[in-house]
């Protein structure tokens, strides 16, 4: 959220989904993280993690898309969609991993 963005949301009341997300962990007793724990570095290194995951993801995407065209076999057709679950949840997971890593270093 710019800096604009988020000046109108404190004025009109809005909230972000990151503020709403740790409203319901504090509400769960669970401690908010300490932003100014993260480096400039640090951040910049997850947003990277997390860009090269999502390219990998839109790849996947699309590398699917191309082959569900050319499978006429319902049983085959099936198959490539679990396959291709199965691989987005590996993808997204070691990202996630990645990420959990940097924050702990």
């Amino acid at each position: 959220m710019s800096e604009k963005d988020h000046g109108l949301a404190m004025k009109t009341g809005m909230k972000s989904a990151y503020e709403l997300a740790l409203e319901r962990l504090e509400k769960q007793g669970i401690e908010r993280p300490r932003e100014e724990a993260f480096t400039d570095e640090l951040r910049a290194k997850i947003a990277d993690v997390r860009s090269q995951t999502k390219a990998k993801l839109a790849e996947l995407e699309i590398l699917h898309k191309d082959r569900l065209r050319k499978i006429q076999d319902p049983i085959k057709h099936h198959e490539e969609e679990e396959e291709y679950r199965r691989e987005r949840q590996r993808l997204e997971a070691d990202g996630e991993r990645k990420v959990e890593k940097l924050r702990g270093a």
